[in-house]
């Protein structure tokens, strides 16, 4: 039987945009509560309907929070940061430069990149964390 992944939650994601608008700036808020719980739910429908691995999942969610636009502000910043601790608390460790995100998000931002070349890069880009 196959290990459920740990989820973030609605106060995780939230936290995590409060502190992406104190390092970078922006307006704090909601814009749209519906589009944020399906981008959070979006990973668990892959998981409990799909054979889906660690990297899917985490594709998913990157895509629902910067697709879905759930904030005012923020959104591409709170997609990666949300991405990097669902793959963080489930034993892997993103490593690229900051430019390579940064240009990775554009392309999920602009529909440049699709869900399966998204998780491919987050397999390549990630290491398991030995803890």
């Amino acid at each position: 039987m196959r290990k459920e992944p740990r989820w973030l939650n609605q106060k995780i994601v939230l936290t995590i945009h409060l502190d992406q608008l104190k390092q970078h700036g922006g307006s704090q808020g909601i814009r749209d509560q519906g589009l944020l719980e399906s981008a959070l739910d979006r990973p668990k429908n892959k998981w409990y309907y799909h054979s889906s691995n660690i990297f899917d999942l985490a594709a998913s969610l990157c895509i629902g929070i910067a697709k879905n636009h759930p904030f005012i502000d923020g959104n591409k910043r709170v997609a990666f940061m949300a991405t990097y601790v669902f793959l963080g608390i489930n034993g892997y460790n993103i490593e690229v430069p900051e430019e390579e995100v940064v240009s990775i998000m554009l392309k999920v931002a602009s529909g440049n990149i699709n869900e399966t070349n998204l998780s491919i890069w987050l397999k390549d880009s990630s290491n398991r964390n030995l803890r």
